[in-house]
């Protein structure tokens, strides 16, 4: 659609953050247009067809604490398969990459670690002291580097970078389904309804005076309020300048950095061999590593996770990088006759995206509290939403779709007043 000349709310940002936002505003009288940069709605939700069999999940793909999560009741409603199946990710290893014993050791230093990091937590908050979460490493236990590889997954980082404090404020139910079309299949259904106006990239937020201007790539919007829902990369870049400068917004952003995690899928040819829905993993005693999932809902394929620093550096090898680090290690593990089986398909790269420039934030030691800092109002006019301004639902589609109801409520409030 065309860019009007003003706007009761502008939101800025269609991922489930800015769909959440609109959703809960449609039955006010409000006027409200979603402006996205891209040329389609989903954010760091991204669902393709990368082949005529094999769905794929750039962005999220699990409905993670599915018994609490807003998108499953949304799902239903749109009448979006879901498979309540449970993953793979704790189940014994496919093929002898990972033989049982050492597993079950590797599980068990695993939980330790989550225990000693809950003390470390409850320590931290009778002191006031935030700590990186590393520090609750057991010294010279020799699975520390596959425990660390287990946060490039979670966080997107390693975990000299994570507060042991934010760490503790996630909430996970630990119950994860999937949607079977697609979580960014979900999310674009979902956001269909919406006012949007697509490749429409915010420059500059004036909120100056009386009304807020704003500055983007198909002219000059005004609007009476604002929800940013933009990833934080983007706010501590400066992507997108406040005027009059907003540093305490950017300084809470810039301790929220979106961490790094990215996918690779493979097309398997005779893979039948394979159990559907499997694990694969190796014992590699290393960070830097990837684990797979095999036949994903029965498909011919493989699909590869990697974390942190490694996906960044496997990022700046340049394109199919991901793929030959994947068929290199399958190739390992299952066997030589895995490289001929293989085929690239599609791969992830989310730091190098503009408009993500990352996957999902993770606080700083020191930067718990920035989550609550990048939440809050600025003269009643400007609202912030998206994953990171959850207080314990951050890196999770379902936790930004809720902040930004939330912010649509705080709107709401002051057309009130």
């Amino acid at each position: 659609m065309s860019l009007p000349s003003e706007v009761d709310v502008a939101i800025i940002g269609a991922g489930a953050a800015g769909l959440g936002a609109a959703h809960a505003l449609k039955q006010s009288k409000l006027s409200c247009l979603v402006l996205e940069a891209r040329d389609r709605v989903g954010g760091r939700a991204h669902t393709i067809q990368a082949s005529p069999d094999v769905t794929f999940d750039l962005g999220c793909g699990w409905l993670h604490s599915a018994d609490e999560n807003s998108f499953v009741p949304i799902a239903e409603q749109l009448k979006f398969e879901i498979d309540r199946n449970r993953p793979p990710w704790r189940e014994q290893a496919h093929h002898g990459a990972f033989p049982p014993d050492q597993r079950a050791e590797f599980l068990k230093a695993l939980d330790a670690f989550y225990d000693r990091a809950a003390e470390a937590a409850q320590q931290a908050r009778r002191t006031g002291r935030d700590l990186a979460a590393n520090l609750s490493l057991e010294p010279g236990n020799r699975w520390n580097p596959m425990i660390d590889a287990i946060s490039t997954y979670v966080n997107g980082c390693e975990l000299d970078s994570v507060s042991i404090l934010d760490m503790a404020a996630y909430e996970d139910t630990e119950v994860n389904w999937r949607v079977r079309r697609g979580y960014g299949a979900l999310i674009a259904a979902y956001g269909a309804s919406c006012p949007l106006a697509l490749n429409c990239a915010v420059t500059l937020i004036d909120h100056s005076g009386k009304r807020l201007r704003i500055e983007t790539s198909q002219g000059t919007l005004i609007s009476d309020r604002v929800i940013i829902t933009v990833p934080t990369n983007l706010i501590a870049d400066e992507a997108i300048r406040f005027h009059p400068a907003l540093p305490t917004k950017v300084d809470a952003a810039r301790g929220l950095p979106l961490g790094l995690a990215d996918k690779v899928m493979l097309a398997l040819d005779d893979g039948d061999t394979l159990p559907k829905d499997g694990s694969l993993r190796g014992a590699t005693m290393r960070t830097a590593m990837g684990t797979y999932h095999l036949r994903p809902f029965g498909q011919p394929c493989i699909e590869g996770f990697f974390g942190g620093r490694f996906a960044r550096s496997l990022e700046d090898a340049g394109p199919g990088a991901f793929a030959a680090e994947s068929i290199n290690d399958i190739a390992n593990f299952l066997g030589n006759d895995y490289r001929r089986k293989l085929k690239p398909l599609s791969e992830s790269h989310w730091a190098r995206e503009p408009f993500s420039r990352g996957s999902y934030s993770h606080a700083l030691p020191g930067h718990a509290g920035a989550r609550a800092l990048l939440a809050a109002p600025v003269d009643g006019r400007l609202l912030f939403a998206g994953e990171a301004t959850s207080p314990g639902f951050f890196s999770t589609a379902h936790g930004a779709r809720d902040s930004g109801e939330r912010a649509a409520v705080e709107v709401l409030a002051t057309f009130v007043k």
